[in-house]
């Protein structure tokens, strides 16, 4: 039994088969997050968590980092050009209301590509403002906190940013999502109560440095998730990511750990149901 802790079916790359794709995990016996990255998408991730009311398919909803400032950005979804979005409380805490929602997310900080003209301390104004509405949202619905980092090229200093937001508004329940630092910066988190989600990007990870993050990082720590259709594992890298491709992610942690692909399975399973409380 596996758990897809993060994809997005609901984005246009799924369009045409979005159905076949969720099925044939589902009938795989798979548990599947999927996940809004601002109002079109949180809502749709809704809907499709709806049409499967008595399957293992839930919905996690919220304003990416991306989508609180007007930008160019490289998602197949229905904005090609990124809307600037406010985050709006009332909105989403409705949303949420529905007994699929687990999670509030995908949120947090993201200084990768900026718009020409603006700065990251300007950014970090408008996207930490978004972060901290959207931590105290998850806290008083009691929903995991689902959150998104990218760092500066060659920086950890997203990371160091969120982990000083966190400590001053102390998430019930949360995940990083698509960890990609180092292991010093993980136990910074799991210091804090966290989960670390991991991905394909391990599988392709040539610096040896998530390999190290798969290794020692405790298991019951560790949560799956594929980011579909984004970062594919190696098998597949560069086409079209779907959630039953997180085996390989398991697979993986489980050579680097020297235990069973099952032991991965049962646990991160585990750790992922915990989390969300499903």
């Amino acid at each position: 039994m596996l758990y897809d802790t993060h994809a997005h079916v609901n984005f246009a790359a799924f369009k045409d088969d979005y159905e076949r794709v969720t099925r044939q995990s589902l009938d795989a016996g798979m548990f599947l997050n999927y996940v809004g990255t601002q109002k079109d998408t949180s809502k749709e991730a809704v809907e499709l968590a709806r049409k499967y009311a008595d399957r293992p398919l839930y919905a996690v909803i919220g304003l990416h980092p991306i989508h609180t400032i007007a930008q160019q950005v490289d998602e197949e979804e229905s904005h090609f050009i990124s809307r600037e979005e406010k985050f709006d409380y009332a909105f989403y805490k409705q949303l949420a209301s529905d007994s699929k929602v687990v999670g509030i997310g995908e949120c947090g900080l993201d200084y990768y590509r900026l718009p020409e003209g603006m700065s990251k301390e300007q950014a970090r104004e408008i996207q930490s403002a978004a972060f901290e509405q959207q931590i105290r949202l998850a806290n008083e619905l009691d929903k995991a906190l689902v959150i998104h980092c990218r760092a500066s090229k060659d920086s950890n200093d997203a990371y160091e940013d969120i982990l000083a937001i966190l400590q001053k508004e102390k998430p019930q329940r949360f995940e990083i999502h698509s960890f990609t630092s180092d292991l010093s910066i993980a136990q910074k988190f799991l210091d804090l109560g966290g989960y670390i989600g991991l991905n394909g990007i391990i599988t392709f990870d040539k610096s040896g440095v998530l390999r190290e993050v798969a290794q020692k990082v405790p298991l019951e720590k560790i949560v799956l998730e594929t980011d579909a259709p984004y970062l594919a594992p190696a098998p597949y890298r560069g086409k079209r990511c779907l959630p039953e491709y997180v085996e390989y992610t398991a697979r993986f942690i489980a050579e680097a750990r020297g235990i069973t692909y099952g032991q991965v399975c049962e646990q991160t399973t585990a750790n992922a149901r915990k989390l969300f409380k499903v």
